[in-house]
């Protein structure tokens, strides 16, 4: 072999090796591509573990921004005053606007207080309808504070007080002249003034103290109930004062009763079905915030074929958002069907009124 054939085949061997630790460097990248991408669809323990943790950290967090709303007894406190000062004013405009004009009479204890005006009145003896609704309010708030709580009866208490001094010194013109008028507006208004001072955790006194009491005790609305009571009270008006007066009453009272059993709900129930792949995150959570029992069952998604859980609670209709706002807070993805629970049989819970 001459020397020139030996030069030739070492200058080939060394382009070989150079060509092969290209290729070497090359792959590398290739491989720990690969490593990384197999790395992301199989999370370790710790990063299961990490979103575990964010998960309750959130629910925590949320827990305590609702305990912090609670504590601010304060701000609730001018909540529920603002709501019975609106309240007293609605309901002395609506007596002295559509019901004395119309010559009607209210149901509860601030009709038989009206009643009470009119029949004294005919007696030459003057005993007004805001004398007539405290004497009458107070020593039934007291009775049934023992089943409410004193806070609510004493801001109860404060909106007979307010409605008994404003209609002493505040003066409202009659509206209409036409009596179907006056029982239709007045009787949602009244149903309305009534819906504000439940919503702000007060009452207009009377027989909501009654209807409250009971209501706390059963669990159910008797606002039905109350109806029946103030229709036998007009049969007592029709007796006295006339029939007409006494069934354009009657109606009055309907309108209201059917306004206060539409816009308060606060003894309706209703059936969360929660669908969702984080069953454990998701009844932890809600455990931490609600005193309401929740069932799991196991289920396979139709169409991803994946396995996820459904969850069941009953829980109060005005507990609806704050639950589904947790909810999402766990699991964006979560699926929610709300189902209005017509009959419950068991134990549930009431949170009390405070």
């Amino acid at each position: 072999m001459s020397s020139e054939d030996i030069e030739k085949k070492g200058i080939g061997a060394e382009e070989s090796n150079r060509m092969y630790e290209s290729k070497g460097a090359a792959g590398q990248p290739e491989n720990r591509e690969a490593d990384n991408t197999a790395g992301a669809d199989n999370p370790s323990e710790e990063d299961k573990e990490a979103e575990t943790g964010e998960i309750a950290r959130k629910a925590q967090e949320i827990k305590d921004r609702a305990m912090q709303i609670q504590k601010m007894k304060a701000v609730r406190n001018v909540i529920t005053f603002l709501a019975v000062v609106i309240s007293a004013v609605l309901q002395a405009f609506v007596i002295q606007a559509f019901i004395r004009p119309a010559e009607l009479l209210s149901g509860g204890f601030t009709g038989i207080a009206i009643l009470v005006e009119m029949l004294t009145s005919t007696w030459g003896i003057s005993f007004p309808t805001s004398l007539g609704m405290l004497c009458i309010n107070i020593p039934v708030a007291i009775i049934c504070s023992r089943g409410i709580s004193v806070r609510f009866t004493a801001f109860s208490l404060f909106q007979v007080f307010l409605t008994s001094g404003f209609l002493q010194f505040l003066h409202f013109e009659p509206l209409f002249d036409d009596p179907v008028l006056n029982v239709i507006f007045g009787g949602f208004l009244m149903g309305i003034s009534i819906v504000i001072a439940l919503k702000g955790n007060a009452s207009s006194g009377g027989t909501d103290f009654i209807a409250l009491y009971v209501s706390n005790k059963t669990g159910r609305s008797i606002w039905g109930q109350v109806f029946i009571g103030n229709c036998v009270l007009y049969c007592i008006f029709g007796l006295l004062f006339g029939w007409m007066n006494a069934a354009y009453s009657i109606l009055f009272q309907f309108i209201s009763t059917k306004t206060i059993s539409t816009f308060h709900h606060r003894y309706d129930r209703v059936t969360l079905q929660i669908t969702t792949e984080k069953a454990d995150e998701m009844m932890e959570a809600y455990i931490r915030v609600c005193k309401h029992g929740i069932s799991c069952v196991e289920a396979v998604g139709g169409y991803s074929r994946k396995k996820m859980y459904v969850l069941h609670t009953v829980i109060s209709s005005y507990e609806v958002d704050d639950i589904i706002r947790l909810m999402r807070e766990v699991d964006p993805h979560v699926i929610i069907n709300v189902f209005k629970t017509e009959q419950f049989y068991g134990k549930f819970y009431h949170a009390p009124m405070e």
